[in-house]
Formats: structure tokens, C-alpha cells, sequence
């Protein structure tokens, strides 16, 4: 009896240790950023690097390409991994076809200040969206989320005005997603960051794409699915048959997600 005892106060500590553990440095779970700054002409683009302020007094940074007369421009949010030269390539293709880019270094990512929180990463997203509208009217403004930025895309959708969404690899939430990974640890009620994805994507009003990958093992599709079904917009979801978290523009699917933004086909 006393070796059981002892094995459950063991099996107890340790459990307690690994929740300790991962509540102290969930932050470093959920963000994975690259610091260095890079201007757009370090990865071939040719943009200008702009310096705006979040509404706490952050200094961030963007990238900016001017569109082409008349055409739309496209304000991206990435995912919780590296910095925006990992785009660079989306980037060029999007902008090849005269669609401009706002493309926003999240605080703690590429150059900005700060570190990532929910809260924050919200506000540098409005600061992003202000910095397009000063320049861009709303009719023309799109927004492109990628993984961890879908919540922050749909989050801008629920607030502002903006022509088109694009939802590349969403969730519902990322306590949804955390909870279906440490499921035997109580998620919900220590995660600070949560990005209720699905209660912004309710409010969206512009036309959305949804595009997700079946073969997804990051974000499984089910809450791609889940998310969808709260659109009420115009709305079109397109399965990636094989696709992984990363890999869809190297399968070949960058063209129908290019053709989308520039208004070659409809949501629905």
C-alpha cells in the first residue's frame, strides 16, 4: 500500500509539474516568431517598409506594395511561425498581378516591438487595417489570414468593412485546438491567448473563402468545418485534397486563392 501511495503522489507531483509548465511558458508554445528585421527588398519584393504605432505605442512594421490603379489590396496576417521572408514568394505572385499588399510583422515578429499577446496582436492588427484605409478606400481593402491569422483576419472582418476575406487554414478557436492536443490538461481555463475565432467569423459581412487542407495534422479540418458553418456571408469552402498545414502553394493551389483576392471568382 505504501509503494502505491507513494507511486500516486509521484504520478500527482508530476502531473501538477507538466501543468505548471506548460501554463508558465504557453506563450512560447503558441508563438514561435523571428525577430529579425528584414525590409522588402532583402527578399526581392518591391515594397517600402513603414513604421506605424499600435494603440498601446508598440512600434511595429509593414510591408507595403502600392497595387496597380483601380485594383484591390490585400492585407496579410500570418501564422504563429517565422517572419514574413518565408512569404516572400506568395508575395511576389500576389503582387504580380497588380494586387497591392499590406503584409503586417505582428509585435515580437520581424522587427516590431514588443512581445505577442491575443490583446496585442489584435491591436497592431487594427493599426494594419488604419494604415490601409488612410491610403486605400474600404471597397478595395482584402484580407488574407494564414493559420494563427485567420482568427486575427476574421477578428478585423467582424470590426471594419473590407471587400473579400480569405480564410487559408483557420480554426475556431485555439483553445479548441490546444485542448485536442494536451487533452488531458484543463485548456480552457489556463489558456490566456484563445483567439475565439468563431465568434469574429459570425459577424464577417464580406464575401470568404475558406481554403483547408485534409491531410492537415497541425488544425485538423473538422474546425475549418466548424468554423465555416458560422460564416453568414457569402461564403465558398475548398478542400485540399493530400494537403498538409504548409504545403499549398507548393501543390499548386496558390493560383485559385490569387484568383479569389483579384475577384476572378465568386465565394459561392
Amino acid at each position: 500500500m505504501t509503494l502505491l501511495k507513494n507511486a500516486f503522489l509521484i504520478a500527482g507531483f508530476g502531473y501538477l509539474a507538466l501543468v505548471g509548465a506548460l501554463y508558465t511558458f504557453q506563450r512560447s508554445l503558441l508563438y514561435s516568431p523571428d525577430p529579425t528585421r528584414r525590409t522588402p527588398a532583402s527578399v526581392g519584393l518591391a515594397g517600402e517598409e513603414v513604421a506605424l504605432r499600435s494603440a498601446d505605442g508598440t512600434e511595429l512594421t509593414v510591408w507595403h506594395v502600392p497595387p496597380r490603379e483601380g485594383q484591390p489590396v490585400v492585407v496579410y496576417f500570418q501564422g504563429n511561425g517565422g517572419g514574413l521572408d518565408l512569404r516572400a514568394d506568395r508575395f511576389k505572385a500576389l503582387t504580380a498581378t497588380g494586387v497591392g499588399l499590406v503584409a503586417l510583422n505582428y509585435r515580437g515578429y520581424g522587427g516590431s516591438g514588443g512581445k505577442p499577446t491575443e490583446q496585442g496582436i489584435l491591436a497592431d492588427a487594427d493599426a494594419a487595417y488604419a494604415f490601409a484605409s488612410s491610403k486605400y478606400p474600404a471597397e478595395r481593402i482584402e484580407l488574407w489570414g494564414e493559420s494563427l491569422g485567420t482568427g486575427v483576419a476574421s477578428w478585423v472582418a467582424s470590426q471594419h468593412k473590407v471587400a473579400r476575406v480569405l480564410l487559408e487554414s483557420p480554426y475556431t478557436s485555439t483553445a479548441d485546438v490546444a485542448a485536442a492536443i494536451y487533452w488531458y490538461v484543463p485548456v480552457r481555463a489556463l489558456m490566456h491567448d484563445q483567439f475565439r475565432a468563431t465568434d469574429w467569423a459570425a459577424k464577417i459581412t464580406a464575401p470568404t473563402l475558406v481554403v483547408h487542407g485534409d491531410a492537415d495534422s497541425l488544425i485538423p479540418i473538422r474546425f475549418a468545418e466548424r468554423l465555416f458553418e458560422t460564416i453568414k456571408a457569402p461564403k465558398r469552402f475548398v478542400r485540399l485534397p493530400g494537403a498538409e498545414h504548409n504545403d499549398h502553394d507548393t501543390r499548386g493551389h496558390r493560383p485559385m486563392m490569387l484568383e479569389f483576392l483579384a475577384g476572378k471568382s465568386d465565394p459561392a
